[in-house]
């Protein structure tokens, strides 16, 4: 029984690396996600702008046809005014002309007004630009990085996870399935050592028959308060 204690507590040792290296791993990996939607959101933000530019050109293009429009239509009435010979028409194509002169005027103001959006926007993409490719460069020398400590950690998971089934292969199945029931039950944590009349796995007083039968070594003992199997832990002889 004893042989089986210590397989019991090397088997939660190395359950205990296996544990912390797929958190730092999962960790690794969530970083490596977060590296993904860096360059991701980058990405969309440029196209985002270039969209936008796309369509301040197309409002600059149509604003330019109407100012076509307007120009045309004052070549036109200003033709027509030579022909006119009432004085009534004259002041209407006058004041159709100046109308046509504001909204041109308008027009121009913003056409100028796209222009300048237009410019900054791309002055703003070409900045983005050269960041988008420093930081896909980054990207990939970092994404190498994380992949290979990922695959290093898996390589140590893997070597544990034999050692680990070369112990389960030696002990009863039903104390295994025991030992894995327990380890889901208390946070990881199937086996506690005693000390002092104490269970260190959750603190709490063992009686004193159950503790006496640890030293014995020749059953397996489980705490009544946690159900832990217990392993006797000795103070250190003082020196």
């Amino acid at each position: 029984m004893k042989k089986r204690l210590e397989m019991l507590e090397q088997l939660q040792e190395i359950d205990y690396l296996i544990d912390n290296l797929k958190t730092t791993q999962n960790g690794l990996t969530e970083e490596m996600g977060g590296i993904e939607q860096a360059l991701i959101d980058a990405r969309q933000e440029l196209s985002g702008l270039e969209s936008r530019v796309a369509q301040l050109e197309q409002e600059k293009t149509e604003l330019e046809s109407s100012q076509t429009v307007e120009q045309e239509n004052i070549r036109r009435s200003e033709t027509n005014m030579k022909e006119i010979k009432t004085n009534k028409e004259y002041q209407a194509v006058g004041r159709e002309i100046a109308a046509a002169r504001k909204q041109a005027a308008e027009i121009d103001e913003q056409t100028l007004q796209k222009v300048g959006q237009i410019e900054e926007l791309n002055a703003d993409i070409a900045a983005r630009k050269e960041t988008l490719a420093e930081l896909e460069r980054n990207t990939s020398q970092r994404r190498d990085e994380k992949q290979a400590e990922i695959d290093k950690l898996q390589q140590d998971i893997d070597a544990d996870s034999a050692r680990r089934e070369a112990i389960t292969k030696e002990l009863p199945a039903n104390l295994i399935k025991r030992y894995n029931a327990l380890r889901q039950q208390r946070r990881g944590q199937a086996v506690a050592g005693a000390r002092d009349g104490y269970c260190l796995g959750c603190n709490m007083n063992l009686p004193p028959q159950l503790y006496n039968s640890l030293f014995k070594g020749d059953e397996l003992i489980s705490c009544p308060h946690c159900q832990r199997v217990l392993i006797l832990k000795l103070q250190p002889a003082a020196e």
